[in-house]
């Protein structure tokens, strides 16, 4: 979420600049040895790991997501620096010269039309600020995101011709139940499936759509995509009614399509836009209608919640890839890099 003029704004809120979030979160590793002796009972981390993941499961989750992601960053910010070097000195070049000949093209400047979506995504947490007092520190906050990007690619890439890279860092996995009733495109036999934990009215779920999309489009048939209702509805009022409604037009087999207007359509959320959008998409309207009104698959939707809720999921988008979290709009590079490294686990 956004505060002030300074990069402040952007930091003290971080979660909400990648994430709708409605409370803070939190994991930790197990381990099998003794954590404490209570006469001849033996107490293990591993008993004192489970009963802190029923107790607290977001604080859980994110105290082990931290260390892995505290670990993986250092260990990538160091992979990526030794790849630089390599490459650099393969064309006889200082290694930040190279570095700065290869972000160049593909670092692009941010528009005006990307600094006024942005702001009125974000119109809430803009807090009365104007579009014209805002964009200076809107504009550098997606040129700071603009310029990682570039320089994920370019490790992508360099990942890909240089020298190999195995990442033996165990992450975190999290066994996320699927029912056969959950929305998905692919095969369940990919050897990737992807679960994402979603808010038809979170902005941030809106950004990371496309990604998936495009996810889709490069690794077709070695992923399989699932959906999973995730409604803050503490913060987004219009998001669990939203839910049903998707369901209800997957019942006439368009859930994917409905999912995407929705997307394309966050600010008319209302029961009569809903009702609208699956008049327009060529739904049988009467049908839908009853299907919204009855709430017929608001169990549906509160079971998302329940499973969410159990992995200690607390904002969205939250991604699983293979078990393996994902919190907030990632890059395209991210999921890149998670389903390259799954993809590499998977049987040939």
């Amino acid at each position: 979420m956004i505060l002030g003029m300074t990069r402040a704004l952007f930091i003290a809120t971080a979660v909400s600049l990648f994430a709708c979030s409605a409370a803070p979160a939190q994991q930790a590793s197990s381990g099998t040895d003794a954590a404490a002796r209570v006469g001849d009972r033996v107490i293990t981390n591993k008993e004192v790991d489970d009963r802190w993941r029923s107790q607290d499961p977001a604080g859980h989750t994110e105290a082990a997501q931290k260390l892995y992601d505290g670990r993986r960053g250092a260990l990538d910010a160091i992979v990526g620096e030794m790849l630089i070097l390599e490459a650099a000195k393969a064309k006889g070049m200082d290694p930040k010269a190279f570095e700065e000949a290869e972000l160049k093209p593909r670092i692009k400047t941010v528009g005006e039309s990307e600094v006024v979506t942005f702001y009125q995504s974000n119109i809430i947490q803009m807090q009365g600020r104007s579009l014209e007092t805002m964009a200076p520190a809107i504009r550098r906050y997606l040129q700071e995101e603009q310029n990682g990007s570039a320089r994920a690619s370019l490790i992508a890439d360099l990942r890909k011709s240089g020298p190999p890279v195995r990442v033996l860092i165990d992450p975190p996995r999290h066994e996320v139940e699927l029912s056969a009733d959950d929305p998905s495109v692919g095969s369940a036999s990919a050897p990737v499936t992807i679960v994402e934990f979603s808010d038809f009215q979170c902005p941030y779920c809106q950004r990371v759509a496309p990604t998936i999309k495009q996810v889709r489009q490069t690794y077709g048939d070695k992923v399989r995509v699932v959906w999973k209702d995730f409604p803050l509805t503490q913060i987004h009022p219009q998001a669990f009614k939203a839910g049903e409604a998707a369901h209800c037009a997957g019942d006439q087999g368009k859930f994917w399509e409905y999912h995407d207007r929705l997307f394309a359509n966050q600010q008319s959320l209302q029961p009569t836009d809903l009702k609208q959008h699956a008049s327009e998409l060529g739904l049988n309207a009467p049908a839908f209608a009853t299907c919204l009104d009855s709430s017929k698959h608001g169990e549906r939707v509160r079971d998302g919640v329940a499973e969410g809720t159990r992995l200690g999921v607390d904002s969205t988008p939250t991604v699983y890839i293979n078990g393996r979290m994902l919190a907030g709009a990632q890059p395209y590079e991210t999921f890149v890099t998670v389903i390259d490294e799954e993809l590499a686990r998977s049987p040939k």
